[in-house]
């Protein structure tokens, strides 16, 4: 790189723009042409930086496809001065929220949240990624990193049901020259063919400066940020040219139809997908409006037909996939077992015939565009939120302030311009279907339909290629005007507010917690009854969960379809959910509307409305989620610790969703039953976050006091399991999965025990650190065996467990688990004084990011209430972590992490891996698939 004066590479000043409205920022561009967009947010100590290319799967070539995708994972890895754990091990020194990207078919993304005196850093990684990165790609990097990304298409597409629809869909509806014809994972054949040059082709033709947008948000000063980008960025030499690709809308002469027998699924699925417009395009607008009326809540008449009248499915998916190139008006449908897929096109075709005779209300189309508002509002809780929605709008509306313009595009669109869109796009269209088919029921797919193009990976034991991805790449460096070895000091520390905790009682016993936010005009709230799933039995198994499902199906004054419609009138969601250990009430609203929401928090609370058709929906839709369970990996996953962990007879042991036989001898006198003996204020909690002061919030919450009395319900008790005197395996046959689940797993220390958190700390570079964990290191980056793996104590007021989860590619079960095992015996005795480091900056320096969202700060009230923590505790776990020792972590990791008394458990291919696993030494396999199975069937 040429040497020149970075005063000289950046734009004149008043070149600079700046803009005020809903996501006020400042932009500018080097003379390189990296675009820079900063955004000034000081609600919190915390930056978010985002570097976006604008290269995603559409620049890739037949034969060459998920390249894009392959080339962010590269990226992470190392470059020449952040060298080996490149940005991954930056982020756990600096307390950063852990460097994460994404891939789309228009654009890939680098982000992440740290403190603000890390800005510095950050900015110094991120164009050391850019400008320094090339030549420390080396083939077996690239080996390692090809088998990382195969397991995350094994994860997301391969081994779970409909894994495959979408790229039937699009491989059919765009054509083969199309950017749009393959997904954005690409195929395994073409990852395994990608060279090292392909590699270097592509960092030169697509990361470079001009091809760039860097954004920052958050708490920092401009000028210095600026100066920052200059210093590292400005002498990264500009790239070719790059001409922009046309946009490029499917066309379809005629109706394709297609089916695939899934070895996952069992249920039929049926997905219609119509070409649309691209991004932005003013018919995008009307389009998204269109799907949200056909099929969302009671009114829509796709699910009037579909799942009220016909009773075929529980549920109706319509969305509007846009993007650069081309757009999609996408129609999915998950039939009840054994439905035929004709009734439901049919029944479709019904849905859209009443659509058009109906029209559109002005109530309904108001409350679509409502509901638009509120999603753009959560949307910029964080930082790193606004970080993304300023990089999008300014690299494919061409102006980061676009935000406000599209919030104005969504309220402006019409009835008109939405039944316009409607026959423009859909009404009598050709459209591409998918009938996805259980295996072996071929009869219910569409008729006519030919047999789709899927490609199956065979698992073969020993068939991946062997590397050493830890081999130092040589190279000449890459010459700079300054010694960018060396990393940039941290600034001041942040300094830590916590938030304002009020607390208090109401008469009927019910405690209500809050903190008072003014970022964004919204309200979040949790009503919290002890119990839940814990207080089902085996014999009524469900109970719980149905009620959470009926109590915002109607009211006794209002029908579903009208408490469905008022919600929605107010921007406002709710649901009730029944967690393990209570009923959640969990609300979302604007500030404005705070006060009538809660009136109808407090109609769905206290006036159930028990309707016998609805009740019948909701055991459909129960049903069709337990059938769902039976070949879902990871929930089987789930299922199968709980039953080695807490035995048949324990209610806990079993899916909250009860078990098909349970479920069926379910009326409403139980949900009643449960009802009148369970939802009692003096055990329950009211948790709120947003624009309303302690006093508002107490004003709307009086009626509820005043007609919610007191009851006499106990608060639930639960039996601690014991550990494992000796450690045994376990194993669920999902027979052609490709890969295997791990849920290795012992009960532990409850929340509330004083080594929780120390324990939590001496976790963190077991498997608690994302990147920076010794489980992620050797799996993951030593031997490309899985996507992903952690390890955690999940712990509550009852009852703890330490748990460590994976997916692994199947051919690999055995040496995985030996290697998972080898990791946990050698933890403790290993830790050592670097270790220490890292965890103790990771842990004090992540604190500034503790309080950012709303979410968070429901999360910091939970504790506090169900843990009685006190209200400063985030502060005092600083103490604990400054002070915890080696000696100290290696104990804890003794005492609370027993590899010799774990239940390993497993899902996978029995008849490829099961009779393998025995030279661990464990015993022999354990099959769960009989005693699992009667639990859910």
């Amino acid at each position: 790189m040429s040497a020149k004066d970075t005063n000289s590479q950046v734009e004149d000043q008043a070149d600079l723009s700046r803009s005020s409205g809903l996501l006020p920022y400042e932009s500018f561009q080097l003379e390189n042409g990296l675009t820079v967009v900063f955004h000034v947010d000081r609600s919190d100590p915390v930056v978010a930086v985002n570097l976006t290319a604008h290269v995603g799967s559409a620049r890739e070539v037949p034969g060459r496809t998920g390249f894009a995708h392959m080339f962010e994972h590269l990226l992470f890895l190392e470059s020449e001065n952040l060298g080996k754990g490149g940005l991954d091990r930056l982020s756990a020194r600096i307390g950063g929220s852990g460097a994460n990207g994404s891939t789309s078919r228009d654009r890939t993304n680098y982000l992440q949240t740290v403190p603000n005196n890390a800005l510095e850093k950050m900015l110094w990684a991120e164009a050391d990624k850019l400008g320094w990165f090339i030549n420390t790609v080396t083939d077996p990097v690239l080996a390692k990193e090809k088998q990382v990304v195969k397991n995350e298409k094994r994860q997301g597409v391969d081994n779970r049901p409909y894994g495959h629809l979408f790229s039937v869909l699009r491989s059919n509806l765009y054509p083969s020259d199309h950017p749009y014809h393959w997904e954005v994972i690409g195929s395994l054949e073409d990852l395994q063919a990608a060279t090292l040059e392909d590699v270097k082709t592509f960092y030169r033709n697509w990361y470079t400066p001009n091809n760039v947008t860097l954004v920052v948000a958050g708490d920092f000063d401009t000028a210095q940020a600026r100066a920052w980008v200059e210093r590292y960025f400005a002498e990264i030499p500009r790239g070719p040219e790059i001409a922009p690709l046309e946009p490029r809308s499917a066309t379809l002469d005629t109706v394709k139809s297609f089916y695939h027998e899934d070895n996952f699924a069992e249920q039929p699925l049926l997905a219609m997908i119509w070409p649309a417009v691209p991004e932005y395009h003013p018919d995008s607008y009307p389009l998204a409006i269109l799907a949200a009326l056909l099929s969302d809540g009671k009114s829509a008449p796709l699910n009037q037909v579909l799942i009220d009248e016909q009773k075929l499915t529980a549920g109706v998916a319509a969305f509007t996939p846009t993007n650069e190139l081309a757009g999609e008006f996408l129609l999915s449908v998950t039939a009840f077992e054994d439905i035929d897929l004709d009734r439901v096109a049919a029944a479709i075709k019904a849905g859209f015939a009443r659509f058009e005779e109906n029209g559109i209300s002005e109530d309904a189309l108001g409350r679509a565009k409502i509901e638009q508002e509120v999603a753009f509002y959560s949307g910029l809780q964080s930082v790193l939120g606004k970080s993304a929605s300023l990089a999008q709008y300014s690299i494919f509306a061409g102006d980061p302030g676009f935000v406000d313009q599209d919030l104005a595009n969504i309220q402006a669109v019409t009835a008109q311009d939405v039944m316009r869109v409607y026959r423009q796009y859909i009404k009598d269209r050709p459209f591409v279907a998918a009938s996805f088919v259980p295996k072996g029921s071929p009869d219910l797919a569409l008729a006519g339909a030919v047999k789709a193009d899927v490609v199956e990976e065979q698992v073969v034991v020993g068939a991946e290629e062997e590397f050493d991805a830890s081999i130092a790449a040589t190279y000449e460096p890459t010459p700079s005007t300054f010694d960018r070895s060396i990393e940039p000091p941290a600034g001041a520390s942040p300094v830590l507010a916590t938030p304002d905790i009020w607390e208090t009682q109401l008469a009927n016993g019910l405690t209500v917690l809050g903190i008072e936010d003014k970022e964004i005009p919204l309200v979040e709230f949790t009503l919290s009854i002890d119990g839940g799933h814990l207080l089902d039995t085996p014999e009524k198994n469900g109970v719980a969960n149905l009620l959470g499902e009926m109590m915002t199906r109607g009211t006794a004054k209002r029908t579903p379809a009208e408490l469905e419609e008022a919600i929605a009138a107010l921007g406002a969601e709710i649901e009730v959910v029944a967690s393990d250990e209570a009923m959640l009430l969990r609300g979302e609203t604007l500030a404005r509307n705070f006060v009538p929401v809660m009136q109808l928090v407090t109609e769905i609370l206290l006036e159930p409305r028990w309707d016998e058709n609805e009740f019948a929906l909701a055991k459909a839709l129960t049903d069709s989620r337990i059938l769902a369970q039976q070949t879902d990996p990871t929930q089987l996953a789930d299922l199968a610790a709980r039953y080695v962990t807490y035995g048949a007879d324990d209610i806990r042991s079993r899916s909250a969703l009860g078990s098909r036989t349970s479920l069926a001898s379910l009326g409403l006198d139980d949900l009643k039953a449960f009802y009148a003996a369970n939802l009692d204020p003096q055990i329950a909690s009211f948790r709120i976050v947003g624009d309303v002061p302690q006093a508002d919030v107490l004003a709307a919450l009086a009626p509820l006091a005043d007609a919610w009395p007191r009851g006499t319900a106990q608060r639930p008790a639960a039996q601690r399991p014991a550990v494992p005197d000796r450690a045994g395996i376990y194993f669920y046959d999902l027979p052609g999965a490709k890969q295997s689940v791990f849920m290795f797993t012992h009960p532990a220390m409850l929340r509330t025990d004083d080594d929780y958190y120390p324990a939590t700390v001496a976790n963190y570079r077991l498997g608690g650190g994302g990147f920076a964990s010794r489980l992620t290191q050797e799996l993951r980056e030593g031997k490309g065996y899985t996507y992903g793996i952690f390890s955690a104590f999940n712990s509550t007021a009852r009852e703890g467990r330490f748990d460590l989860f994976s997916q692994v590619r199947s051919n690999v079960t055995l040496e995985a688990t030996e290697l998972v095992r080898d990791i946990l015996l050698d933890y403790a005795g290993t830790f050592t004084t670097e270790d220490l480091a890292v965890t103790k900056s990771f842990f004090i320096n992540s604190k500034a990011r503790q309080f950012e969202s709303f979410r968070a700060k429901l999360g910091i009230l939970a504790d506090v209430d169900l843990y009685d923590l006190p209200y400063d505790y985030v502060a005092r776990e600083n103490e604990i972590v400054e002070a915890i020792t080696v000696d100290e972590i290696r104990q804890l990791a003794q005492t609370y992490i027993l590899p010799e008394r774990m239940n390993y458990v497993i899902v996978g291919d029995a008849e490829t891996q099961l009779g393998r696993l025995s030279v661990l030494g464990l015993g022999e396999p354990v099959v769960l698939n009989e005693a699992v199975d009667r639990l859910i069937r």
